[in-house]
């Protein structure tokens, strides 16, 4: 029984953890920046849209090697997001994609 609280405690510290790391920017990104260039990278759209201007002032402050980092990340997918339209917004906003890319 201890044990399965113990699980039970280590997952909900894990869920409170994610929650307050989605609140908090990742590589200089809000999540609301995030989402504005959710759209552009949707794996679902067909044609994919543009990025809009809120996204790429978003990428213009974002770091985008730390993003790249992501490329290969189960969140993508989670988000709906296909990597490679996703590496493909910072020439779209007439940014330098990094080479990790």
């Amino acid at each position: 029984m201890a044990t399965k609280r113990s699980q039970l405690l280590l997952v909900a510290a894990l869920l409170f953890l994610a929650v307050v790391a989605a609140a908090e920017a990742v590589c200089n990104m809000s999540n609301e920046q995030f989402m504005s260039c959710q759209p552009a990278a949707a794996k679902t759209t067909e044609p994919p849209a543009a990025p809009t201007q809120a996204c790429c002032d978003a990428l213009g402050g974002a770091d985008l090697d730390c993003l790249c980092g992501y490329k290969d990340s189960p969140w993508m997918s989670i988000y709906n997001i296909d990597p490679k339209r996703a590496m493909e917004l910072p020439a779209k906003c007439g940014l330098r994609t990094p080479d990790n890319c």
